[in-house]
């Protein structure tokens, strides 16, 4: 699954591996997204309780499924 998650402020790019390897990307509203696949909800717990922990402000949260591979696929 992968996930947008949106916070008020700007983080520095160094930030990244705090937030389980997802990309940071500040945006010229005063925002930064933060994006990629998390492989689980427990990932994303892990996130989500480190933007807590910094004090940050949650502005969104968007999941967007990604496509199954062939392997995934065979697997179910």
């Amino acid at each position: 699954m992968n996930y947008h998650i949106c916070v008020k402020g700007h983080l520095d790019s160094s930030w990244q591996d705090w937030f389980a390897g997802l990309q940071i990307r500040n945006e010229a509203s005063g925002t930064t997204v933060l994006s990629g696949p998390l492989p689980d909800q427990a990932a994303l717990y892990g996130v989500l309780l480190q933007i807590d922990r910094l004090g940050l402000t949650l502005l969104a949260l968007e999941t967007h499924a990604t496509e199954q591979t062939e392997t995934e696929r065979q697997a179910m």
